[in-house]
């Protein structure tokens, strides 16, 4: 039998940028930890360096440094690079960033386009740092245009970070987060000019739980408990290996703080540790140790 009282997830739709799913039996702070995470703290890789060498197009070259800077960049093998504070190198190499050239001169009479299809990967046998294209017969994302005789050479360094650092790097577009459609717990004041009902219309989520019944006395100790998620990604991660990195990285922020209490603890109280020695956060654990981001056949999520 079921056991109603443990967390509990339902996906209601899973697309190739987006998936949408309730997440039940858990704390609200736990629910949105996990949607700060998702946001800010799974890393990626984007273009944080371009030295230009050449731009005689009509946008400036912090112009097209800002673009080339949100190009959503293939993340899903990330982990094979460092972070640049971590590497040992004087700048960057190879260790920890992706280096990619684009050289354009339109010689015709007919605007050129420059997509992000002529960003080429230098020296790298793996996927990281490609570009990446919504569908798989168009050129990308629209960079600038060149009318005869302009030209663009540029060398962009592309490392690996989060977005704590910097929005690039998030591999997020949003996240909908929404709880209480029909705000029983009176967590929202709804302004109004005639009727709130009609103002404020309700979401899809409200036909996910009972209304409220006509003179039922509010409920001072009432949580709620359902919480609905909506995560659309920019391509850089696929929607399951978010949701996957975003639990593992908050696992292991949880692991952190229960090995930091737990030495205080043996500090305190000698070898003796009032949390038995071993957690559950130590060894193999559903997450570390378990199925593989790049396994195709892994459908746990």
């Amino acid at each position: 039998m079921e056991d109603e009282s443990g967390p509990k997830i339902t996906i209601r739709k899973a697309a190739k940028d987006e998936v949408n799913f309730v997440v039940q039996n858990v704390d609200m702070s736990l629910a949105n930890a996990l949607r700060r995470v998702m946001h800010a703290e799974i890393p990626t890789i984007a273009i944080d360096l371009v030295e230009i060498e050449k731009n005689t197009s009509v946008l400036a070259d912090e112009f097209i440094s800002h673009r080339l800077g949100l190009v959503p960049l293939d993340s899903t093998e990330v982990d094979k690079l460092e972070y640049t504070r971590d590497c040992s190198c004087d700048q960057y190499c190879e260790r920890c960033s992706v280096t990619l050239r684009l050289d354009a001169r339109c010689t015709g009479d007919s605007t050129m386009e420059v997509y992000t299809s002529d960003l080429v990967v230098e020296r790298r046998g793996d996927s990281v740092g490609q570009p990446l294209f919504t569908e798989p017969d168009t050129r990308g994302i629209l960079l600038c245009k060149l009318r005869k005789h302009q030209e663009l050479r540029l060398k962009c360094i592309a490392k690996k970070g989060i977005a704590k650092e910097h929005a690039k790097w998030s591999p997020v577009a949003a996240i909908g987060f929404e709880y209480d459609p029909w705000n029983k717990l009176k967590h929202t004041d709804y302004w109004y000019e005639e009727d709130a009902s009609k103002e404020w219309p309700q979401s899809e989520n409200a036909t996910w739980e009972e209304p409220p019944k006509e003179g039922e006395p509010f409920d001072y100790n009432a949580k709620a408990n359902k919480f609905y998620m909506n995560v659309e990604t920019v391509g850089s991660l696929k929607p399951n290996e978010v949701i996957h990195r975003g639990i593992r990285t908050l696992q292991a922020k949880l692991a952190e703080v229960c090995a930091t209490l737990e030495s205080q603890e043996k500090e305190r109280h000698g070898d003796a540790s009032v949390y038995g020695g071993a957690t559950a956060y130590g060894g193999a654990t559903a997450y570390g140790g378990g199925p593989r981001f790049d396994d195709p056949m892994d459908t746990r999520w």
